[in-house]
C-alpha cells in the first residue's frame, strides 16, 4: 500500500495533539487519587514521543486522554482541531476511526478470528474493496506470510504483537499510540518488534506516541516527555 500523504494546509497549522491543564483525578478509599496535574504539551505530526517515566507516574492514563479512550477531570484535548471534552464517547470513536492506531502491551487480538481476519478488521469498516489483499501484505510485511490462518493461541507473543502492528497500521492512521508494546515479550522479541515498530511508522509516516518504561525501546523517539507523580517533568 502506498504511504499516505500527511495532512491538508489547515491541519499544519495547529498541532496534531494538545493538552492544555490536563488533569485525571479519582476517588479511591482514601480519598481523592491525583493521576494527571496540569499537563501541557504540544505533539506536531510526525512527531515520534515518548512518554516515559516510573510505574504509576501515569503514563497509560496520558495515553488514554489523548486518544479519546478516558475523559479527563479538567483540561482539554484537542485532536486534528477537535476538542475532544466537546464529544461523547460515539463522537470520540468516529473520530479515531481512520486516523488512529493503537498497540497495546496485551496484544488485544480478536481470539476468534484468524491472523488475516484480524488485520483485515479495520479495513472492512473503512470500506475497503482489497481489505484482504492489504491484510496479506501487511502480514508478510511483518514476517507472518505463512501464519495468516493462524489464531492468536496458534501464535507466540512476538507474532501476536506483530498481527497487532500490522492491523494498527492497516488504515493508514495518522497518529499510532503505542502503550508499552513490548512490556509483555521476552527482551530479544522485544527488540525485533521494537525495530518493527520504527520502520513501519517511518514506512507510514505516521506520529508515534508510546508509552514506555524501556528507554532502549523509545532511543529512536524524536521527543521525551517525562512525567513524575501526575506532572511532565522534562520534556
Amino acid at each position: 500500500m502506498a504511504a499516505k500523504q500527511v495532512h491538508n494546509v489547515s491541519e499544519k497549522t495547529k498541532p496534531l495533539l494538545k493538552a492544555t491543564a490536563l488533569e485525571k483525578r479519582v476517588t479511591s478509599p482514601e480519598g481523592e487519587l491525583v493521576i494527571l496535574d496540569n499537563v501541557n504539551l504540544d505533539i506536531e505530526a510526525g512527531d515520534t514521543v515518548a512518554v516515559v517515566g516510573a510505574s504509576g507516574s501515569g503514563k497509560s492514563t496520558l495515553l488514554s486522554l489523548l486518544a479519546g479512550l478516558d475523559t479527563a477531570s479538567a483540561g482539554h484535548v484537542h485532536f486534528m482541531g477537535h476538542d475532544l471534552s466537546t464529544l461523547d464517547e460515539d463522537g470520540r470513536a468516529a473520530l479515531r476511526a481512520g486516523r488512529v492506531g493503537f498497540v497495546f502491551q496485551s496484544f488485544q487480538l480478536l481470539e476468534s478470528f484468524t491472523a488475516l481476519e484480524n488485520v483485515m478488521l479495520p479495513l472492512e469498516l473503512s470500506g475497503r474493496r482489497d481489505a484482504a489483499a492489504d491484510a496479506r501484505q501487511l502480514l508478510d510485511r511483518v514476517g507472518l506470510a505463512a501464519r495468516v490462518r493462524h489464531y492468536p493461541r496458534q501464535l507466540s507473543g512476538g507474532e501476536q504483537q506483530r498481527v497487532a502492528l500490522a492491523r494498527a497500521f492497516a488504515g493508514e492512521p495518522s497518529v499510532l499510540f503505542a502503550d508499552e508494546p513490548t512490556g509483555n515479550l521476552d527482551q530479544s522479541t522485544g527488540h525485533h518488534v521494537g525495530e518493527l515498530l520504527f520502520e513501519l511508522n517511518r514506512e507510514h509516516n505516521t506520529t508515534l506516541v508510546l508509552v514506555t518504561h524501556d528507554m532502549e525501546l523509545a532511543q529512536p523517539c524524536g521527543r521525551f516527555i517525562e512525567l513524575a507523580n501526575g506532572r511532565v517533568v522534562k520534556s
